[in-house]
């Protein structure tokens, strides 16, 4: 059994891993639509009322939120390294860094999905109100993209950016867990043993 699980384990934080990846992967794809699509209907970053299209602003507005999500993105990245800095991919028996490196991990992913939720909805909805109509009319000859009300696939996806994190969240706490059970049992083997060798000894005297 123990065997088993030290190779389950090695599987589990490299998923983590890739995981993390996938939160800064997100952040690199985030505004490419909206800058094919919306780039020069606000040439002037500092002057709203020269916007050319309502609501195009967005792309400026999001700048912030996608910069700390790439760094977000890096930081679970840092941290999924902690668990191999810690060996808790490989070792047999846990110690207080892995519990660590696993918790430190498992917070700081759920943080980023929870705060990622609540901006990205909050953007999808500013996207809402862009005036696509006008959009369409003044930029359907240069923009590489006309986008419409519909084209939310960069906002919806992180629903399952969301569930892969959150995956690998309940899959190491659930391994940890796991690792405690196996090392609580092997603790009661070695316990149980030099009793069994006593009873044996005696029995041989007799």
């Amino acid at each position: 059994m123990y065997k088993r699980q030290v190779r389950l384990q090695k599987v589990f934080c490299l998923l983590a891993l890739i995981a993390s990846a996938v939160v800064f992967l997100y952040s690199l794809g985030l505004t490419t639509d909206l800058y094919d699509a919306l780039f020069n209907a606000m040439p002037f970053p500092n002057s709203p009322e020269m916007d050319i299209v309502d609501g195009a602003r967005i792309f400026y507005d999001i700048q912030p939120f996608n910069n700390q999500l790439m760094l977000s993105g890096l930081g679970l990245i840092i941290l999924s390294l902690g668990l191999y800095l810690t060996q808790t991919q490989s070792r047999r028996r846990y110690y207080i860094g892995n519990y660590l490196s696993t918790g430190i991990w498992c917070v700081a992913a759920v943080a980023v999905c929870i705060w990622m939720h609540i901006q990205v909805e909050a953007f999808k909805a500013q996207f809402m109100q862009v005036d696509f109509e006008t959009l369409a009319a003044e930029f359907s000859g240069t923009s590489t993209l006309i986008l419409t009300a519909n084209d939310t696939f960069w906002f919806d996806i992180h629903y399952a950016v969301m569930a892969v994190v959150l995956v690998m969240v309940v899959v190491l706490v659930a391994n940890l867990f796991w690792k405690v059970s196996l090392m609580k049992q092997e603790a009661a083997l070695l316990v149980g043993a030099p009793a069994k060798e006593q009873g044996r000894a005696s029995a041989q005297k007799i």
